[in-house]
């Protein structure tokens, strides 16, 4: 086996503290994965369907617009396949991230804080456009739920022989709708988590300071009918969890793992018995300079 394959190999762990003898929350620990998040099974996907299609060819560059994790599993699968990336990046996000993906040899631009990730979506594309270069476009191809569909929703139903309820965090919308179009056959109940500042459950759109999930309109490819609730939850709950975790489980991971768990939570206070699945999408390594387990709500 070389490191690239280990993408996708991850571990699905009971989480002991938070469960009980009724109701029982288990996690998927997707920070396992080379570049340390969920998104290397998304990069790896978009590269390697571009490469089938013809659409990408060795020496290429590809673009995208990521707050981070998508551009760290882009950058490791264009290193494989011999291409260039370029990632647009707003202000404001995880430095670590930054960091991350130009050690990986991507070229980084960032972007207007206020303007958002539809800002940066809009200057990727542009600039794919007048470089001849290839707009991954995550947000709005459908390639990004088919990433998840047959490699980390069938993981999910390989390891448990019965599950009730899914419960992801939801930004570009890939992974919850990748994996509960999976999960749907098995009558699984599937239940985004998004922050407040998130706009699926009807909010009003502002900032906010758990990352990698959150949307400012709804996912182009995230079909409503595959959504049986949508759960907002707040930033000081997201982070409060994350020290839970490092406390009780000895999990080190981000705040949108922190959320994911807020909403598992929701959902058990619901229910006399049964499985609850979730997904923690990366690790706290990428924002100890964001003061993640010291969190004040600035």
């Amino acid at each position: 086996m070389i490191a690239y394959d280990l993408i996708g190999q991850t571990p699905l762990v009971l989480l002991e503290s938070f469960s009980d003898e009724n109701v029982r929350i288990y996690a998927k620990l997707e920070q396992f994965n080379p570049g340390g998040s969920v998104k290397d099974r998304l990069g790896k996907y978009l590269v390697e369907i571009a490469l089938e299609e013809g659409r990408v060819q060795v020496g290429d560059t590809i673009v995208e617009a990521t707050a981070g994790n998508t551009g760290i599993g882009l950058a490791i699968a264009a290193n494989r396949y011999n291409l260039n990336c370029v990632i647009f990046a707003p202000e404001g996000f995880s430095q670590e991230k930054i960091s991350i993906m130009r050690a990986l040899g991507a070229k980084i631009k960032r972007t207007a804080k206020d303007k958002g990730m539809i800002g940066a979506q809009q200057e990727a594309s542009a600039y794919a456009e007048a470089n001849d270069a290839v707009y991954m476009n995550q947000f709005e191809t459908t390639h990004n739920p088919a990433a998840y569909t047959h490699t980390l929703g069938k993981q999910l139903t390989d390891a448990l022989p019965h599950i009730d309820y899914f419960v992801a965090g939801a930004g570009s919308g890939g992974t919850f709708t990748g994996v509960a179009q999976h999960l749907r056959s098995f009558n699984v109940k599937n239940i985004i988590v998004e922050p407040e500042g998130s706009v699926l459950n009807g909010g009003e759109a502002h900032a906010h300071d758990i990352e990698g999930i959150g949307s400012e309109k709804w996912p182009v490819f995230l079909d409503k009918s595959l959504v049986d609730d949508i759960i907002t939850v707040s930033d000081k709950l997201g982070f409060e969890n994350v020290k839970r975790l490092a406390q009780q489980e000895g999990l080190l991971v981000g705040s949108s793992s922190g959320a994911a768990l807020q909403g598992a939570l929701e959902i058990k206070k619901r229910i006399d018995k049964g499985i609850i699945v979730t997904i923690f999408p990366d690790g706290s390594d990428r924002y100890m300079s964001k003061q993640i387990f010291d969190y004040k709500g600035e």
